[in-house]
């Protein structure tokens, strides 16, 4: 039940917004209970409209790898706000910022600014439909790419907690034009890309798959995509828009030593504010307008504040600080399979970088149909435990988990404690 100051707000909420939230997940459908409604966040903790306080993993799904209010993040958004807090006009903020993920991702030698992930993604896939003359693309099964309509056929993330298969709305007919695979499975991608009439655009993957729960991709994955892509015109899109600068300071070309035609990025380049971008080899991106006929605009791409707070997120965000946090989240996860085993529950767990994942099932996990022989029930039992003794995980058995730069031992050594006993209530 919900504290008297959540429970009179979540009323209000419901009598606006569908399911009285402004994203699915949000509304705690794939756990039960009523949603945490946030007051505040400082550092690697926040607290709710009740005053209660928690270690937080979910981290705004994943933007704030320095921590909630960050005193650098907070002072670049007060510069960059009293000079105006949008213009629709080119800034040198935005150049500053186009610049330095260039020089972390080199392979992105052109991009574009745009305020979502959906967006980015989205465009990605426009640009890669003309610059190949082709309809189809290639995802795959749990992976979610935003909710543009292409995307969603047997999609991860919200839709997977929610137990949709593939969302109403979207016409037969574009739906027909996204084949799906599952992940790590290079011969069932193979056989679609090279057997559709008319060829395959674009091949768009989570490399590190964080939208149906915490999956990795095998020895051999991505290279084979990208072999695939070569083999057969199509380009291949890394949607990093969850994993850029959180699972190696470069990305998933850092990890992998695997090069995208396209990427797109989101979360953590806005530091916590709206903020994406796609961006990929010159001669792809050039077919964007004005450069070209590919036609995408939006009011707020390129928006100060947002580029001010990814400036200054990654300038924070060394490559020893990325560090730090990667041996904090290997920390938490050792110590998560060490409870499991001492409760002797069927687990799997893993991470890169500062994104990781568990799932109460013995493993391997490999795809989204392995994923979904977790036992959620106990997911369920054990996320509520967790939430009554201040550690707020995603709420969903299907979403991955961050870490942060404030989360120091003191928040790892407390996490764990709490989980011990929140896993021993939930398994009894």
């Amino acid at each position: 039940m919900a504290a008297e100051r959540s429970a009179e707000i979540l009323e209000r909420s419901r009598a606006l917004f569908p399911g009285g939230v402004n994203s699915p997940v949000r509304a705690f459908r794939g756990v039960g209970g009523d949603p945490v409604v946030a007051a505040r966040g400082e550092g690697a903790r926040i607290w709710d409209v009740d005053g209660k306080e928690y270690i937080d993993y979910v981290l705004s799904w994943g933007p704030l790898v320095l921590g909630h209010a960050h005193p650098m993040v907070l002072d670049a958004i007060d510069a960059a706000m009293r000079d105006g807090t949008s213009f629709g006009m080119p800034t040198e903020l935005e150049v500053k910022l186009g610049e330095l993920i260039r020089d972390r991702m080199p392979h992105v030698e052109m991009l574009r600014f745009v305020s979502s992930g959906t967006e980015a993604t989205m465009s990605a896939i426009r640009v890669a439909r003309a610059f190949t003359g082709r309809d189809s693309i290639l995802k795959f099964d749990g992976c979610y790419h935003g909710h543009a309509d292409s995307f969603l056929v047997r999609a991860g993330s919200g839709v997977a907690t929610l137990g949709l298969p593939d969302s109403p709305g979207v016409p037969s007919q574009l739906a027909s034009l996204t084949l799906t695979a599952p992940f790590n499975d290079l011969e069932e991608t193979r056989r679609l890309a090279t057997g559709t009439s008319g060829g395959v655009a674009a091949i768009i993957v989570e490399p590190v798959v964080g939208n149906s729960g915490f999956i990795l991709p095998e020895k051999g994955f991505l290279e084979g995509l990208r072999k695939i892509a070569d083999e057969t015109g199509a380009l291949l899109v890394f949607d990093e828009v969850m994993t850029g600068f959180r699972i190696a300071p470069s990305g998933a070309r850092e990890m992998s030593g695997v090069t995208a035609d396209i990427t797109t990025l989101g979360k953590v380049i806005g530091g916590g504010l709206p903020a994406a971008a796609y961006g990929g080899r010159r001669e792809i991106m050039e077919q964007v307008a004005p450069s070209g006929p590919v036609y995408q605009a939006g009011t707020l791409s390129g928006n100060p504040l947002a580029m001010a707070a990814g400036y200054a997120t990654l300038t924070a965000l060394t490559r020893e600080l990325h560090q730090k946090i990667a041996a904090k989240t290997t920390r938490l996860v050792d110590g998560l399979e060490k409870i499991a085993s001492r409760c002797s529950v069927p687990f799997t767990a893993g991470s890169a970088g500062s994104m990781w994942g568990f799932f109460f099932h013995e493993g391997p996990v490999r795809n989204f149909d392995d994923a979904k022989k977790a036992d959620v029930a106990l997911f369920r039992k054990f996320f509520h435990a967790a939430l009554e003794r201040g550690v707020y995980l995603a709420p969903s058995a299907f979403e991955a988990g961050f870490v942060s730069a404030a989360h120091g031992d003191r928040e790892i050594d407390e996490t764990l404690e709490r989980l011990d006993d929140a896993m021993r209530i939930a398994n009894a």
